[in-house]
């Protein structure tokens, strides 16, 4: 795409959703400040410390700190790239893997506390218990328990590579799917509760409902909703690669990206609305609640839409985006286009849905583990 054309990109996009752009005060998006990431780029998506401290990996295998206010206050180099998005615990620990066959955990001064060694790439994102314990899968085929001195728990075999990052219930059972086709239920001692075949690989990662209603894509082309026993209650059918994990509002509706449409289902699996794209939208969705809904559309543009849909013309930015972003207790917004971290500030506080699973992780510190409200 040209530099002549990305001025025209705000008309082809009304043109492709089929919806007007229009000038909206109360989504208006400001830049605060921007870090460069240098060479490193960066494919994962920024962790926030209830302190607000930004925590983003680097695929040249960096992970900085930066301050709420832009400064960069350390930077801890890695032997290999860092896909895996971090977890910050509630101690304040970051917890991410490495495509150097690890799972690191640094203190918040950016010291390190140990490593843990797998059999190959770990690109999954770990998730944290409520008791410290972090679950994480690797390219090994192994799904992982450590405990928070890093020390093994247990691990669990798949029969094929896990790239997707888990889900915690309230409960405790983990939620995970595999490239072996299946979705798996495991309770907290690493036993088996059951297992859901698809009919193709996952790896996306699943949400849970307030309910305990698991929602999960496939490559299949379809979107499942599994009660906790592993029954199926309903599936959606996408009909492309679904390219983003369902969030959820406070009626319990789901929004994702599916190759090249952005969806909307009800929490019956009935569709509310299907927009289409001419390029596939990127894993990145999260809920605010005045109503809004930031999403990557293709090609450099951070957007917003409606509950109904209804989308209006975002942000700018200078690379094509592959990571979610996330949104601050204090509603500063942020993102990564791969070779910046952006600050966005909303005309007004993007402060999170009061739902269990309002964006991707389900939380600024990226546990993985429901909540009630924020």
């Amino acid at each position: 795409m040209s530099l002549q054309s990305l001025k025209f990109l705000p008309a082809c996009l009304a043109l492709l959703f089929g919806f007007a752009v229009e000038a909206a005060e109360t989504n208006a998006l400001t830049e605060a400040w921007h870090v460069r990431l240098g060479a490193g780029q960066s494919l994962s998506s920024p962790a926030i410390a209830p302190d607000g401290t930004i925590y983003q990996g680097t695929f040249d295998g960096r992970m900085l700190a930066i301050s709420p206010e832009g400064k960069v206050l350390w930077a801890y180099r890695t032997e290999r790239e860092i896909k895996s998005s971090p977890a910050v615990g509630d101690d304040g620990t970051i917890y991410f893997g490495t495509r150097g066959r690890k799972l690191y955990a640094l203190t918040p001064a950016g010291k390190l506390k140990w490593t843990f060694d797998t059999g190959a790439w770990v690109d999954s994102s770990p998730a944290i218990a409520a008791d410290g314990s972090i679950y994480f899968g690797s390219w090994d085929k192994s799904f992982y328990a450590l405990a928070p001195d890093g020390t093994l728990k247990w691990k669990f075999a798949t029969s094929n590579l896990i790239t997707t990052s888990p889900a915690i219930a309230g409960d405790g059972t983990i939620y995970f799917g595999s490239h072996d086709r299946s979705f798996y239920a495991l309770a907290p001692d690493g036993k088996l509760k059951w297992k859901f075949l698809t009919g193709a690989e996952i790896d996306v990662s699943p949400t849970i409902a307030a309910d305990g209603t698991v929602y999960f894509g496939s490559t299949d082309g379809n979107l499942y909703a599994l009660r906790p026993d592993g029954t199926e209650l309903w599936r959606l059918r996408t009909g492309s690669y679904t390219a983003s994990s369902p969030i959820l509002d406070t009626e319990g509706n789901l929004y994702l990206g599916a190759s090249r449409d952005y969806i909307s289902a009800g929490p019956d699996g009935k569709l509310r609305w299907r927009h289409a794209t001419e390029v596939p939208l990127d894993p990145a969705e999260l809920v605010a609640d005045q109503g809004r809904i930031y999403l990557f559309v293709p090609w450099l543009h951070l957007g917003t839409s409606d509950h109904a849909g209804n989308f209006d013309w975002g942000f700018k930015l200078d690379f094509n985006v592959s990571a979610a972003p996330n949104i601050s207790r204090t509603g500063t917004l942020y993102t990564c286009d791969g070779a910046s971290l952006y600050a966005l500030e909303p005309s007004k506080a993007a402060l999170l849905e009061k739902t269990p699973w309002p964006m991707w992780r389900a939380n600024p510190q990226h546990t993985g583990r429901v909540q009630k409200t924020y």
